[in-house]
């Protein structure tokens, strides 16, 4: 069987706002999509990847010496999300949480 691991991409992840003990003050949404990175970072790193110029150096400096880590998967884009939230007054406010969702990953 072939056991390859699949390309830096993003992944589904959906939080579900109560399971983070926060339903008391996220009042909605009561689920978000955030999603995750995962996967290798091998070479040739292909250009769905997002590769910075670090990472395609690293890689080749992996493939030279093998103790040097190859590239990370991980966010390169995150984007926002609006949420409504309780405030200690008793009124609420919906307000942006910056950087909550991967948009794009990419290998770093």
């Amino acid at each position: 069987p072939n056991h390859r691991q699949q390309a830096c991409a993003k992944m589904n992840f959906t939080i579900h706002v109560k399971d983070l003990d926060m339903d008391e003050i996220i009042l909605a949404p009561k689920t978000f999509d955030a999603y995750f990175c995962s996967g290798e970072c091998n070479f040739p790193l292909q250009a769905q990847m997002n590769a910075t110029n670090h990472a395609l150096i690293q890689t080749l400096a992996h493939l030279k010496n093998p103790s040097i880590p190859k590239p990370s998967c991980s966010p390169r884009t995150l984007g926002s999300i609006r949420v409504l939230e309780y405030l200690n007054d008793g009124s609420t406010i919906l307000k942006p949480y910056k950087n909550t969702v991967v948009k794009t990953c990419g290998c770093q």
